[in-house]
């Protein structure tokens, strides 16, 4: 099978959790037989046609704008060009001798809302059949439509659904959020979760820093236990809910802990600080900002805790992260969460938006480092045997097969 795949983001552009899925996916459904060709967009100093990892990378150019929905119109229609030349010049014969044309794709797969124009006018014009991956909503993210620019998103994703032959999703909670927000039937659409690639896993998981000592030193004091939270600093990861959980985890451990926020997002950043503050507890939190992934890697490595108290999360590659690195996790049970880190098993699932919940779930990993080891090495099981790039690459396949049967 031939597979036309289009995403807005592929490494070493990384802008949210698509670009790693697509990096992470592809080659292993390349491994099963298939051919992937990806367009997406042009980056500084990457070459435009370049094989990476098996799959066929086009690059396309589009110009700045300081209008992002103007931007994302022009990535379509760049990449719709470019896509038809590429078709007119990939035909292959037709073994009938009709004047039916045929393409050499046999299939598009599309990720997100942001590619809606080119996949929708090629599935239609050139009568290719479509899959289309929604990795997340707008109705989701802002829980509800409440102004046009949501409106608008909100109306691509419908359309893009209904023209896909298949949908898949990464969690069965997000099927049932695109029955409920945007109308597409359960029996159309599939669950696939994301993975960890063995690589990212072992660079995870790889040997660093020998002296942890020194490392610790950089974020805690040598007898605070150090808790985290990674991730883009925004209102629907729950980082507010984290705050006001502190002063009763500050409280339980004799002031004995020290919580580091890492992620970007300066405006949100400024009301958490200040947040921070008028809670006591700027003393006992460190906001780090953008950390590179070689030193978040060593960072995990004197981490007693990760905490994901997420308003909204369709999945939380975090946690599967977490997992590689071993380290024990608290969740919300939002969204994919629950699915992801299995209660008391994996990792403790606490009561979305109940910073007492999230205290005590943090609590109760921090007092009892035995129970905590536990956790992780259930972790590392699941991270085995249900993430695993090549099963769900399988999964994948099968979808892909249904799709060019419908």
């Amino acid at each position: 099978m031939r597979i036309l795949a289009l995403a807005w983001e592929f490494p070493p552009r990384i802008i949210g959790g698509i670009s790693r899925h697509v990096a992470e996916l592809y080659p292993e459904v390349i491994k099963r037989g298939h051919e992937v060709h990806l367009i997406t967009v042009a980056i500084a100093n990457e070459p435009l046609e370049v094989i990476v990892d098996g799959i066929h990378v086009h690059r396309v150019h589009v110009e700045p704008s300081h209008d992002f929905f103007h931007w994302v119109a022009q990535m379509n229609a760049n990449m719709l060009h470019f896509a038809k030349d590429f078709l007119s010049s990939h035909v292959l014969s037709n073994r009938s001798g009709d004047s039916e044309t045929h393409f050499s794709v046999d299939l598009i797969h599309a990720h997100d809302w942001l590619v809606e124009m080119v996949a929708l006018t090629l599935t239609r014009e050139l009568n290719i059949p479509l899959v289309t991956t929604i990795h997340a909503t707008e109705y989701g993210r802002c829980n509800g439509i409440h102004n046009d620019t949501q409106q608008y998103i909100h109306q691509k994703e419908i359309q893009l659904t209904q023209a896909s032959q298949r949908v898949i999703v990464c969690s069965e909670y997000m099927r049932g959020e695109l029955q409920r927000a945007l109308g597409c039937p359960a029996d159309k659409t599939d669950v696939v979760y994301n993975g960890l690639s063995n690589e990212r896993w072992r660079n995870i998981a790889a040997d660093g820093e020998d002296d942890m000592v020194a490392l610790k030193k950089k974020y805690a004091e040598p007898e605070e236990a150090v808790i985290y939270f990674v991730g883009r600093i925004t209102f629907e990861k729950g980082i507010y809910v984290l705050l006001n959980a502190m002063p009763k985890i500050v409280a339980a451990m004799e002031d004995k802990v020290r919580l580091v926020i890492i992620g970007t997002g300066n405006a949100y950043s400024i009301l958490l600080q200040r947040q921070a503050w008028d809670l006591g507890i700027f003393h006992k939190v460190l906001f780090t900002g953008f950390m590179a992934d070689e030193d978040f890697w060593q960072f995990q490595k004197i981490a007693s805790c990760a905490i994901f108290p997420s308003l909204y999360e369709p999945f939380g590659i975090v946690a599967l992260e977490s997992f590689a690195a071993k380290v024990p996790l608290v969740v919300s049970d939002t969204g994919g969460l629950p699915e992801v880190v299995r209660h008391q098993v994996t990792g403790i699932v606490t009561r979305v938006n109940d910073a007492n919940s999230l205290a005590d779930g943090i609590i109760s990993i921090l007092r009892d480092p035995d129970y905590a080891q536990t956790l992780v090495a259930e972790a590392q099981y699941d991270l085995k045997e249900r993430f695993s790039w090549d099963l769900l690459a399988a999964q994948t396949e099968d979808i892909f097969m249904k799709a060019l049967k419908t």
